[in-house]
């Protein structure tokens, strides 16, 4: 199970608690920007701004996959973000998840940090859709895993 990880730091499995989420049907470069927004919070912080996030009240820096994306408000030290509401929804369902897994291991919930977070690109589904002439434009639905290994500080 550990293996299935890409969290290989040395860490003391009473002090962690992890989730996963595995084929999600949502974008691999928003689940990238909001792991990168997350990671390090702690948790009851990182809810709050998956929370407004999903609200569109704070938008999330988009600084790796950022051509043509818009400048936004209340954005520290990046111009540049998205509101990328259904990948944030997901990421705080695991997110609920870890948290508790980390109450059923008997872990202070209020002293939860984001040990690590990631996402990676899943399986694609493959789709078609029929065009003129008896041709076909494939219409593909990329797929997002999620890990979330939270720590009591």
């Amino acid at each position: 199970m550990a293996n299935k990880y890409a969290h290989n730091k040395e860490v003391n499995e009473s002090k962690t608690a992890r989730a996963m989420a595995r084929s999600l049907k949502i974008s691999p470069k928003h689940c990238v920007e909001i792991c990168n927004a997350v990671r390090g919070m702690e948790v009851s912080k990182a809810k709050n701004y998956l929370n407004e996030v999903i609200d569109m009240k704070k938008a999330v820096p988009f600084k790796r996959h950022n051509k043509k994306v818009g400048h936004r408000k209340g954005l520290k030290g990046w111009p540049s973000g998205r509101y990328p509401v259904k990948a944030a929804t997901q990421i705080l369902r695991v997110l609920e998840n870890a948290e508790a897994n980390a109450e059923y291991k008997g872990l202070d919930n209020e002293k939860l940090v984001i040990e690590h977070i990631s996402s990676h690109r899943g399986i694609i589904i493959r789709g078609a859709i029929p065009r003129a002439f008896g041709r076909v434009t494939p219409f593909n639905t990329p797929t997002t895993h999620i890990q979330i290994v939270l720590e009591e500080a």
